[in-house]
């Protein structure tokens, strides 16, 4: 079995509709991502894809989008794609390389698959583009770790 090709429920006896729905319900209380203007399009067993437009509060000194924006966005989609096999699943690190600049009015689309789940902890990519013309913002590779629930 390749990285990509994990098994279905995360072996933990979780069906995927229930992972599924479980993501949408911690986007749904999600406040700080809606208010960013966050759209979340996609929401699959290890797989999300997430969509904000940058404001013009969203930009720096230099005239284009300050880079805790884009971490933000790729981490919210981050989030989705990891906690979609029904476990609460947080970040324990991650890393990202910005490629180009994003500017004023341009959505970002971010598009995470989880690459590796194993145990309690994963390993999810998230690449973002430039929705108008599909150039890469950054990779984003997120390390995650599932929490026993209280």
């Amino acid at each position: 079995m390749s990285e990509t090709q994990l098994p279905a429920g995360g072996g933990d006896g979780h069906d995927v509709e229930a992972g599924v729905a479980f993501a949408r319900q911690m986007w749904d209380d999600d406040v700080a991502s809606r208010r960013l203007g966050m759209e979340a399009a996609v929401v699959e067993q290890d797989h999300a894809v997430v969509r904000m437009a940058i404001r013009d509060d969203m930009v720096n000194g230099h005239a284009i989008c300050h880079g805790g924006y884009i971490f933000t966005l790729a981490d919210s989609c981050f989030a989705l794609a990891c906690n979609s096999r029904g476990r609460l699943t947080v970040a324990a690190g991650a890393d990202i390389s910005f490629t180009a600049p994003g500017r004023l009015g341009d959505v970002l689309v971010a598009e995470g698959h989880v690459r590796s789940a194993f145990g309690r902890s994963g390993i999810t990519d998230v690449t973002v583009r430039r929705e108008s013309d599909g150039q890469i913002i950054a990779e984003f590779r997120g390390r995650s770790r599932s929490l026993k629930r209280p």
